[in-house]
């Protein structure tokens, strides 16, 4: 049967349903984050320089960042739990080919995500006459960033949690080959 006792399966699915519901956050955020960013019209001109206030995006963006950081831990931590109880309980074990590549997309959209969130919640921070966010010049936000960051923001969360679940289920599959080849 199963080699995992009832409360380690309890935690692994516990840890699953924190992950997606970080990640669901993470998209909220982002979201709030896209409808909150600054707009031209909060852009002020003095001839000279620019003033940009701070918006609510600044404080939304660093919500999302901490909250897909802890998602995306998670998931990480559930699939190496998996992964490597499931190698002890079966010696022949090896990861699937599907849960490998599902793995390298989930890091390569975080990479992506957190790159794209840091730049823009940087440039949603307050922009004094003079300073600016680059080389005394004020940026604003473009319209769709965050929106971009919440689709890759579920692509991330989406694919780390479903390599996780394709290790446990394919060492069922496996367990049952094992089990018709000792009976037949």
């Amino acid at each position: 049967m199963e080699n995992h006792p009832p409360k380690c399966k309890f935690t692994l699915i516990l840890l699953f349903i924190i992950s997606l519901s970080l990640g669901l956050i993470s998209f909220i955020l982002c979201i709030a984050a896209e409808i909150k960013r600054n707009k031209e019209e909060d852009l002020r001109w003095n001839g000279k320089f620019c003033y940009l206030p701070t918006s609510k995006a600044f404080g939304l963006g660093i919500a999302t960042l901490v909250s897909l950081f802890f998602a995306h831990i998670i998931g990480n931590f559930v699939l190496v739990r998996n992964f490597y109880s499931r190698r002890k309980s079966i010696s022949q074990f090896k990861m699937p080919s599907i849960a490998k590549i599902l793995f390298l997309i989930s890091w390569f959209s975080y990479g992506i995500v957190v790159i794209l969130l840091i730049a823009a919640t940087n440039m949603s921070r307050r922009q004094v006459y003079g300073k600016g966010w680059l080389n005394g010049e004020c940026y604003i936000v473009k319209g769709g960033t965050y929106s971009a960051s919440a689709i890759l923001i579920f692509v991330t969360i989406g694919s780390i949690n479903a390599s996780a679940f394709s290790t446990l289920k394919s060492s069922q599959e496996y367990r049952d080959q094992k089990i018709h080849k000792l009976s037949g």
